[in-house]
């Protein structure tokens, strides 16, 4: 995942490289950008909050995220899929 904090609204990008570039309407102050990527991932993949993790890159914009009971084809199909349509 490629995260770019402080956008006008979250949403994702599409494909960047072999990462999804997200865009986070939070800054990336006191753990808000990480949050905010922790509430959407879970919005979008349908899962508990607690289900989704950030194992890497907690301080950069490069992260590993684990989400516990999806595969990571389904969610990159998932969160690639209609990426416009659905964050209007």
């Amino acid at each position: 995942m490629q995260v770019v904090p402080r956008a006008r609204s979250t949403q994702v990008m599409g494909s960047y490289g072999d990462a999804i570039r997200i865009r986070v309407a939070a800054p990336p102050v006191d753990g808000a950008a990480n949050e905010e990527l922790v509430r959407y991932i879970a919005a979008r993949l349908r899962v508990p909050r607690r289900a989704v993790t950030i194992a890497r890159g907690l301080a950069g914009r490069h992260k590993t995220i684990l989400v516990d009971g999806v595969t990571t084809n389904n969610a990159v199909r998932v969160l690639l899929s209609g990426a416009a349509e659905a964050d209007r």
